[in-house]
């Protein structure tokens, strides 16, 4: 089951491992990222960063196996590097994370395009329309680097581009 989704551009890092794992117990992380499932060394290091059990898929395969992480009596981190990837997975291929309803956006980077909505959490409109998405199905958005620095809700930022 999954009990925790995050958007996070360095996907699996000390914040996921040492931070949100205590506020949010599981058993494993399931990442979720085209290019670090098919880059064996990225893999690798994700597995490494951790002793709980690391799942890192394409989103293909997450599509053949979501179910499988849904039915599973353990408890899973979602985590995709961006807010696209996020909304492929809830809005386009209609995967309903159990009873969770809140996605916490981490760290994004800024980049050319990308509006800066706080320190080390920046989106470009193509994420914002994404975040949108994923808000029109019902889930809270919620941008926080760790849990007692959140900057705020969807809410408070999709003003900013045109929402």
């Amino acid at each position: 089951m999954i009990t925790f989704m995050r958007v996070d551009d360095r996907i699996i890092h000390g914040q996921i491992v040492t931070r949100w794992s205590k506020e949010y117990p599981c058993d494993g992380i399931l990442a979720v990222n085209d290019k670090a499932a098919t880059t064996p060394v990225l893999a690798q290091s994700f597995k490494a960063s951790t002793d709980k059990k690391v799942f890192v898929w394409t989103k293909e395969h997450f599509k053949e196996s979501a179910q499988k992480v849904f039915d599973s009596p353990k408890k899973y981190f979602l985590i995709t590097k961006n807010p696209i990837d996020m909304k492929e997975l809830l809005v386009d291929f209609g995967f309903v994370p159990n009873d969770v309803k809140r996605l916490i956006i981490g760290p994004c980077n800024d980049r050319p395009g990308a509006t800066k909505l706080g320190q080390n959490q920046s989106i470009t409109q193509e994420e914002a329309d994404a975040l949108e998405a994923i808000s029109q199905k019902g889930y809270e958005i919620e941008f926080a680097l760790i849990k007692e620095s959140s900057i705020g809700t969807w809410d408070k930022f999709k003003g900013k581009f045109g929402y």
